[in-house]
């Protein structure tokens, strides 16, 4: 198996196994916290070899800095079945995630496993904008 695809995005959809990625992004500014992220998404594409038909476990896991879980892990499984005429077929996934909270700036990470093992890693860095100085007023 070989991972074609695996992006943090503002939206993404599988439509008749075509996968459409919108907005693909590693940094989130932000100049308070705790940080709500109002909605984002992960794609995944996976290319399979005919060898590899059957059922696959996929997981994905957002962690901080110290290793700790941000979000519980999300689970799920891919069914690959195989035409008579082709040798790799690819299996898409969308997760759409809504109100993810980040505690505080810092480096942060996305991590997909397949079948127990870890496959790719995608950094998160969210940043601290600094405060916006107000402007001075004539007369004030």
């Amino acid at each position: 198996m070989e991972v074609e695809v695996f992006a943090l995005c503002d939206a993404a959809t599988d439509s008749g196994g075509k996968l459409n990625v919108l907005g693909a992004f590693d940094r989130i500014n932000a100049r308070q916290f705790p940080l709500v992220h109002p909605h984002c998404a992960i794609a995944l594409r996976v290319r399979f070899d005919r060898i590899e038909e059957g059922n696959h476990r996929v997981k994905i896991s957002l962690i901080d800095m110290d290793g700790q879980s941000v979000i519980p892990g999300l689970d799920g499984n891919i069914g690959i079945k195989f035409p008579e005429d082709v040798q790799s077929v690819c299996a898409n996934m969308v997760l759409n995630m809504n109100g993810l909270k980040f505690e505080k700036p810092g480096q942060y990470s996305i991590e997909m496993a397949l079948d127990g093992r870890h496959e790719k890693s995608l950094p998160v860095n969210v940043v601290e904008l600094p405060a916006q100085k107000k402007p001075d007023l004539p007369g004030a």
